[in-house]
């Protein structure tokens, strides 16, 4: 056996790279489906600025994990939660972006 899978975290286990991780994907989803109605009706959702803080959030948490998580994917640490966060958080920081400048030319 390897050292990655004596240190590798149980199923059941969640630990604070998992939290930190999942916690981090969520916003993200959240800030890009916020984003995606706001960029649908830009006039009557005012929703680009809370997706893109998502969106920022979500990049924080998801880098911040996959810097201090040990081991590799499938080692229980986070890191591919952290990998859908980081990707999550660039699209609804995007697409909040985006959103914004196409609510400013409709003013």
């Amino acid at each position: 056996m390897s050292v990655d899978h004596l240190l590798a975290a149980s199923v059941y286990t969640f630990s604070l790279g998992r939290l930190g991780a999942t916690t981090g994907a969520l916003l993200g989803l959240a800030g890009v489906i916020i984003a995606w109605r706001a960029l649908a009706r830009p006039t009557s959702r005012p929703g680009a600025v809370p997706a893109i803080a998502a969106g920022l959030i979500s990049l924080a948490l998801g880098g911040l994990v996959a810097a201090t998580a040990k081991g590799d994917l499938g080692t229980g640490n986070g890191l591919g939660g952290a990998y859908v966060a980081l990707f999550l958080g660039l699209v609804a920081t995007g697409l909040g972006g985006l959103a914004v400048s196409r609510s400013r030319r409709a003013c």
